[in-house]
């Protein structure tokens, strides 16, 4: 179990870093030219808000499984992936985005395993 602790949590720390990172550095109208289309809903500070959360909590959940760190920082950082994947979920079924309602449930699913084991 230790080892798919280990593994999810490093894949969902690099996939929040590199989605975190990219929705940060970019403009608005990128993040929609390249198939983010629930951010033509939101405001640019809004969209820089969400993914700096997702940078940081990718990198926390990175940072703290290579070095060992404290417990507590999985459980936060974790936990933030989750609210933002319930909120991310709910953007999209009302979009009627199916696809990626699903693919975000699976985040959600790997987000609340780091959370529980981590």
């Amino acid at each position: 179990m230790t080892i798919a602790l280990w593994i999810i949590q490093i894949l969902l720390g690099l996939i929040f870093t590199i989605t975190g990172s990219f929705k940060f550095f970019q403009s608005k109208q990128k993040v929609i030219a390249s198939g983010g289309t629930w951010a033509e809903d939101f405001a640019p500070g809004l969209i820089k808000l969400i993914a700096g959360v997702e940078l940081i909590c990718g990198l926390l959940l990175i940072i703290s499984r290579l070095l060992s760190l404290w417990r507590y920082i999985n459980f936060i950082a974790s936990g933030c992936i989750a609210v933002i994947m319930i909120g991310s979920i709910a953007v999209h079924i009302r979009r009627k985005e199916f696809t990626h309602a699903i693919i975000n449930s699976l985040f959600l699913l790997m987000a609340l395993f780091v959370s529980y084991l981590g």
